[in-house]
């Protein structure tokens, strides 16, 4: 089945929504400023004509689409921040499609989907990010937010760091602007999760030190080639390895080209938009949507409504609070 001319309400982030266009579709974002319940009724009027397709990218939010198993269009999710929210999989098996961002947790939104409809979609580094020549200033630079309170984990492992490795350098601001000025950057995944700072820092052509994990790390790039590893939370590893690259500008170079080079080949917006697609056009192909209309009790309609009734308690907001107290209401009732 062709996708021209296909809609799809894209609600929340952007991500590589103006990709998806390339690839034939017609989007229209339907952003998410904070928390929200969204209907299909609502959808359709924001977009201004009935979606072929929803998708929902992920804004790392309470619930914001409500009564997803009647939704008459094909339905997808792609979530990033499943090692944050436990309910996720959970509310994952409303949708008739989920790309999931780490490796890992796949195997768990299968279980509530079906592995056919689970598509692993890792990171990826935007075009913005890229190398630039300027002055490197920063021996050992990591970039974002350092706070006892917040971030208490990411906080103590720089402090100890730092005391292995004085040089260390913590800023805050534009990653594409940063990321060029350093000899050495630094990542940190304090759930071990392969996050977005692994992309971008090959992107701008910078080499990385990063942590040694699983989620797909090692089938996406190769230690010793893309990046060069450090045992999680081991500052006196962390600093060899620094020390190390930092004494071999040949080598430094040589793994920022090869980042680069992989990132430019395989983790760009456009080949992440081009897997999504084609998973989009599988699910028209095979009629999720008409499937799941044609058997609602297919969904855990019971564990749904456990899942808004806790929301309908701790998100805050009276009226958010009342759409998420009607939508456990109405999954209380027969299926008909």
């Amino acid at each position: 089945m062709g996708t021209d001319q296909k809609l799809i309400a894209w609600v929340g982030g952007q991500f590589f929504m103006h990709q998806m266009e390339a690839e034939g579709f017609r989007v229209v974002r339907l952003p998410l400023t904070g928390p929200a319940a969204l209907t299909w009724a609502e959808i359709c009027e924001r977009c201004g004509a009935a979606p072929d397709a929803v998708v929902y990218t992920d804004r790392s939010l309470p619930p914001p689409l409500v009564g997803l198993e009647r939704y008459p269009c094909l339905t997808a999710f792609y979530c990033i921040d499943s090692h944050i929210h436990g309910w996720y999989p959970l509310y994952a098996g409303s949708f008739d499609l989920c790309a999931v961002s780490l490796r890992g947790d796949v195997e768990g939104f299968a279980a509530e989907l079906a592995p056919e409809r689970v598509l692993w979609l890792p990171p990826f580094a935007e075009d913005r990010y890229q190398p630039k020549a300027v002055d490197k200033d920063f021996d050992l630079l990591f970039v974002g937010t350092v706070d006892p309170e917040t971030t208490p984990q990411r906080h103590d492992f720089l402090q100890r760091l730092e005391r292995e490795f004085p040089g260390l350098a913590a800023r805050r601001g534009d990653f594409a602007e940063l990321f060029p000025r350093a000899r050495v950057v630094l990542n940190i995944a304090e759930r071990g999760d392969l996050n977005f700072r692994v992309f971008e820092a090959l992107a701008c052509g910078a080499c990385l030190l990063t942590p040694l994990i699983g989620n797909g790390q090692d089938e996406l790039f190769e230690d010793g080639v893309h990046f060069v590893t450090y045992r999680p939370d081991d500052e006196a590893d962390a600093a060899a390895k620094t020390r190390a690259l930092l004494a071999d500008d040949d080598r430094r170079e040589a793994y920022a080209r090869a980042g680069l080079a992989r990132i430019d080949t395989a983790h760009r917006p456009r080949h992440r938009a081009s897997a999504l697609a084609e998973f989009l056009r599988q699910g028209f192909d095979k009629g999720l949507a008409g499937a799941r209309l044609a058997h609602p009790e297919r969904i855990r309609s019971g564990d749904l409504r456990l899942l808004f009734l806790h929301w309908a308690e701790h998100c805050g907001d009276a009226s958010l609070a009342a759409k998420y107290l009607a939508e456990a209401r109405r999954l209380s009732l027969p299926v008909v």
